[in-house]
């Protein structure tokens, strides 16, 4: 009777056990889904950190050879103050740099990195319809980015931008994929809100770009006569709305996609300059696309 007792005691403490494993195992697995499900779109905003992390390393401007050195710092000082070290090259009084939307000189994986572009030009381009060399790609950014003429592509600005640029892309294959590179689009169906923008400004990123679009002291205007012409990638919805939702506000990004498209479709109804080409983004081509015309 006493070992009946106990064998019933032991078969109950087991199906205990089991009762328990399971309801953690089902209270676990429900809060691992709601995590998920919480975190996907926060998720999406990283690149796969592993891979990027594998190449993007970028080297130092000042651990630059000693030949090239000089070209370097005068590159990485253009990128982080371009209004003192080409101001010819920009609109007047204008409080943008390449860093405004290139963090710390294209060094950082928390902007539009440009380290790897040293490696992945030339490139096709839809708008020049044609491949365009890394020096016109930046000829293209003092013309509608920067609101400004683009520098010769013999003088020493453009080539001062060239040696850093494919300083900060060393070791990295030619054409590589860049894992940290952003997509062209977040391929999201909503359809953005001006009106609902308008209040996102106000509440998220008024505080660093003004109330007005014309930039404080630690960001830049992102409307108005000394922001970005018309021409330029930001007026894109799509372009201004990803880099928002990626990395906006800047070191703590918390925009939804839909808050993301809606504060890039307001932003895209204010006034700014006009694009006023000062080079042909065109050219004539030497080889036909046909044969036989």
């Amino acid at each position: 009777m006493k070992n009946r007792g106990v064998y019933l005691g032991l078969v109950l403490a087991a199906i205990l056990l089991v009762f328990g494993v399971w309801v953690l195992s089902f209270f676990g697995s429900t809060l691992t889904i709601k995590r998920v499900a919480m975190d996907s779109e926060a998720a999406a905003k990283r690149v796969a950190v592993p891979a990027a992390q594998a190449l993007f390393n970028p080297p130092r401007p000042e651990d630059a050879p000693e030949s090239i050195r000089a070209e370097v710092m005068l590159g990485y000082k253009i990128m982080t103050e371009t209004s003192k070290y080409a101001g010819e090259y920009v609109s007047k009084d204008s409080k943008l740099s390449c860093s405004s939307c290139h963090f710390e000189g294209g060094r950082s994986m928390e902007s539009f990195s440009l380290v790897g572009v040293g490696a992945t030009y030339p490139r096709y381009r839809d708008r020049n319809e044609y491949t365009v060399d890394l020096g016109i790609r930046i000829q293209g950014c003092f013309d509608r980015s920067m609101n400004g003429t683009p520098p010769p592509l013999d003088g020493q600005i453009i080539q001062s931008l060239l040696v850093y640029l494919q300083w900060i892309s060393k070791d990295i294959p030619i054409y590589a994929k860049l894992p940290w590179a952003v997509p062209e689009s977040m391929d999201n169906p909503h359809k953005p809100d001006a009106a609902n923008g308008e209040k996102v400004y106000k509440d998220v990123c008024a505080r660093c770009h003004g109330p007005n679009g014309e930039g404080t002291d630690i960001a830049p205007p992102v409307w108005g006569d000394d922001s970005y012409n018309d021409g330029a990638g930001m007026h894109r919805v799509r372009t201004l709305s990803i880099f928002a939702w990626r990395f906006m506000p800047k070191n703590a990004p918390s925009l939804t996609q839909e808050e993301a498209l809606d504060v890039a479709g307001y932003i895209h109804e204010q006034p700014r300059p006009k694009f006023v080409p000062t080079h042909p983004d065109k050219i004539e081509r030497l080889i036909p696309l046909t044969e036989g015309k």
